[in-house]
């Protein structure tokens, strides 16, 4: 049986946020949502139990620095598609989760990668999570591997939603939202992956973002959540 190779995938990398930014998002976002335990939940879970696909050597055991910084923006960010303007959640969430999914080993490179993701991120500090977002990147050994191998993956998107708990938040306070305007947005699809000598393969994805629309403006990306909630 053909092995697969590694993949870059929101399952496989980044298994949880910092603390400190976990009590900021808390903090800054949930708290605001009084009764809101799922979310609470969701913000404080570990990873969400996907496995990573196997792999034909093995992989480095250390995952990217929480304090990792992001690329300078001259670096350019190679295959990474610019932030749509988007002002509904859903949606830019969908199209959020689809260029998280997709990467491309033979004309970008890692630091290029992680420039790319930062544009779609809020300006905000006080609500922006770039070490949930960045290390969804694999560390710099295994990205030189998959490079090696040409390796390289389109994300496809079947549907996004906001997660029932999310949704009852709302309904007992609509207003509560209107201080940081973040929505929880849950998103499904797939991973199409390719490699040399015509290796492939496809893996279903979920993620859960936190996405900022605030009132007039394009909506951002403030974190990926840990774990999934439908």
């Amino acid at each position: 049986m053909r092995k697969r190779l590694p993949s870059f995938s929101l399952s496989s990398y980044g298994a949880g946020w910092s603390a400190n930014r976990r009590i900021a998002i808390v903090a800054s976002v949930v708290a605001v949502l009084l009764a809101i335990a799922g979310i609470v939940a969701l913000l404080t879970g570990s990873g969400n139990g996907h496995q990573a696909p196997d792999t034909a050597t093995p992989a480095p055991a250390d995952s990217p620095s929480s304090t990792e910084a992001a690329p300078k923006p001259s670096s350019g960010s190679g295959s990474v598609p610019k932030p749509p303007q988007i002002a509904e959640p859903v949606a830019y969430a969908k199209a959020a989760a689809q260029m998280l999914w997709s990467y491309d080993t033979r004309n970008t490179s890692r630091d290029q990668q992680l420039a790319g993701m930062r544009g779609w991120m809020t300006t905000e500090p006080k609500y922006a999570d770039w070490t949930s977002v960045s290390g969804q990147v694999p560390d710099p050994v295994l990205w030189s591997r998959m490079a090696d191998q040409d390796q390289h993956a389109t994300g496809s998107v079947t549907e996004g939603h906001y997660p029932s708990a999310f949704k009852a938040a709302l309904a007992d306070d609509p207003s509560a939202i209107t201080e940081a305007y973040i929505y929880v947005v849950t998103v499904n699809g797939k991973q199409q992956i390719a490699w040399k000598k015509g290796g492939d393969g496809a893996e279903e994805r979920a993620v859960t973002l936190a996405v900022q629309c605030r009132p007039n403006h394009d909506c951002t990306l403030a974190a990926i959540a840990p774990s999934v909630t439908q």
